[in-house]
């Protein structure tokens, strides 16, 4: 699955839901890929990278911890101190 650039929607929403659909699936169980590795991968520039993953972040889905990474948010009521 890639993004079509000749799609009308924004490559942008095209890449977040492809992100979105790899979270739902378990293939990003804990932590995405970096920015410049996404941008790498599906040919885009990091500007739109960054765009996607902000969508995603207004949706709840990740987080972004400053000097460490962007990361899945665990679904809520799910608590990983438990362990």
């Amino acid at each position: 699955m890639g993004v079509d650039l000749d799609a009308p929607e924004p490559l942008y929403e095209q890449l977040a839901a492809i992100i979105r659909q790899r979270i739902q699936d378990g293939t990003y169980a804990r932590r995405l890929p970096s920015g410049p590795a996404l941008a790498a991968e599906f040919g885009l520039a990091l500007p739109t990278v960054q765009r996607a993953l902000g969508l995603l972040k207004d949706e709840g889905l990740i987080v972004a911890v400053k000097g460490r990474g962007t990361f899945v948010k665990p679904p809520a009521g799910d608590d990983q101190d438990a362990e």
